[in-house]
């Protein structure tokens, strides 16, 4: 008995996601859909019983301050994740191993500091941990909203986007996540903490460097904006 050929739609059926297509990019951007959902499920219980003290007359201007950072943070990562899912495929990014090691650690080596005792800080200290916090996730927030569809943690091009936060530094969501992470670092002020601070900043700028060289060689029209705009730090750098 002849065995009779697949048909081309059952071999499309089982066929491999090829990279450029939305379901490869999908599946590639599930761990940190995972990552981030993770985050919202630990962070909204937390942010629930600071509403519910609110809520029972119990307020106080640490408490106010402390939702609004982690309504900020909460925010932050469920627009990560909707824009993750919904996001245009790459139309390329940069090769190699490094740069994606480089990313992947960039993004995610600062959380290692929530694993670091907690510190007991002065009031203003603390006060000022809360607005950095409050103040970066809010500048994130809105450099997602501008970026959308064309967000990526690897080193990738979606779009060149240029307007809003865009037209005062090259990488305003990096930014924002810096100041909140100097904000969280001084909740648990150590030796340790700077390091890992020190660490994660420095792999920020190398992932940036990388990001950069993908958008010049896709985007002719990049390094006009390179010459215009400054990279983290509006008239410095």
């Amino acid at each position: 008995m002849s065995v009779q050929p697949a048909t081309t739609t059952e071999s499309a059926r089982f066929a491999v996601p090829q990279p450029g297509t939305k379901l490869y990019d999908f599946l590639f951007g599930l761990p940190l859909i995972a990552w981030y959902a993770a985050y919202f499920s630990a962070q909204a219980p937390m942010l629930l019983a600071d509403i519910a003290a609110i809520a029972s007359g119990r307020s106080s201007a640490m408490l106010l301050l402390d939702a609004c950072s982690k309504s900020a943070s909460v925010l932050f990562a469920a627009v990560m994740v909707g824009l993750v899912v919904i996001r245009r495929p790459a139309t390329t990014g940069a090769r190699g191993f490094i740069p994606k090691a480089v990313a992947f650690l960039g993004a995610f080596l600062g959380v290692a500091i929530l694993s670091l005792p907690h510190q007991t800080i002065s009031w203003p200290l603390q006060l000022l941990s809360t607005v950095l916090v409050l103040g970066g996730m809010g500048f994130a927030v809105y450099a997602l909203m501008w970026l959308g569809r064309s967000i990526s943690v690897m080193s990738e091009a979606r779009n060149l986007v240029t307007g809003g936060p865009y037209g005062i530094v090259r990488h305003p969501l990096y930014l924002g996540e810096e100041i909140a992470l100097v904000g969280l670092t001084l909740q648990f002020l150590s030796p340790m903490a700077v390091v890992v601070f020190a660490m994660q900043l420095s792999l920020q700028l190398f992932r940036m460097g990388y990001e950069e060289q993908v958008m010049r060689e896709v985007f002719p029209e990049y390094s006009g904006y390179a010459l215009r705009v400054k990279r983290l730090v509006p008239g410095l750098y």
